[in-house]
Formats: structure tokens, sequence, C-alpha cells
């Protein structure tokens, strides 16, 4: 599995922690930025990651802002990509087992690294459930496709 992850300013500091956890995790990733602290633009980070994703390019995604909303506003712009924000760890596996979430969207300022590290986890280990769930994913699919022509 690869995977792109990318942050602003505001997620910098979480998004090194969460390096360290794909490491332990041994997942192979790729950053996209930002790496300073400097003010920027999270809609440049979220387009590469969310890009990434949707062109197949990489099998998932991390984003992480302050609020985490910027960047799931962003990467739900893209076709095929399912970002979910999550701040605790029920909605990381939901976000999986029913909402085959490909991007995963944490919020730097608001949650701990300990926590960051409980869903980082739950996310990459939890699988897709399909059944019911899959028909629901197709109606995105067919949402998308109208939405794209």
């Amino acid at each position: 599995m690869k995977v792109a992850i990318g942050s602003d300013h505001a997620g910098l500091t979480l998004k090194k922690h969460i390096t360290h956890i794909l490491d332990e995790l041994e997942i192979e990733w790729e950053d996209a930025g930002t790496d300073c602290e400097e003010s920027c633009d999270y809609p440049d980070y979220g387009e590469k990651v969310a890009e990434a994703v949707s062109l197949g390019n990489v099998d998932r995604g991390i984003l992480v802002c302050g609020t985490g909303i910027g960047m799931s506003i962003v990467a739900n712009k893209f076709p095929g990509v399912r970002a979910a924000l999550c701040s605790e760890d029920y909605s990381a596996k939901m976000s999986r087992l029913h909402n085959d979430a490909n991007v995963l969207v944490l919020p730097g300022r608001m949650i701990e690294q300990a926590t960051a590290r409980e869903i980082v986890t739950t996310w990459f280990k939890t699988e897709f459930e399909g059944g019911r769930h899959q028909r629901r994913l197709d109606k995105i699919k067919a949402i998308e496709s109208r939405l794209n022509k």
C-alpha cells in the first residue's frame, strides 16, 4: 500500500508524527508538503493528495489542517475520493467499514498525538465491509459520473 500525506502549516507537527506511525505500520508514504511552519494555503496540499488518490497514483491519502474542514472540502471535489474527517477512533473505523474512505482527514489543532495514533491505526487496519454499503458507494459513483459529464 502506498499513501500520500499532506498538510498546511497548522497540520505540520501532526503530519510529522503520523509519518512515524506509518513507518511503524510498514506503510509506504510520500510527502506532498508542506515542510515548513510558514503560513500557507491548505488547498495547494489537499489538491496534491486528493489528485494522487483520484488518479490511482496512491492507494490512500492523509490530510491534516487546523480543523480538517478545509482539507475535507478540497479532497471531496475529486472523482473517486471519499475523504472522511475523523477526530476519534469510532468515526475512523466506520469511515472504512461502511464508506470505504480512501482519504483520512485529521484536525491538527484539535486532537492529541495519542488520539491521532489510534485513529490512523484503526483506519488502516479496518477493511471495507461491502454488501449493502457497496450499493451506496455505487450510487455515489453514479452521482459523480452524472455531474462530471
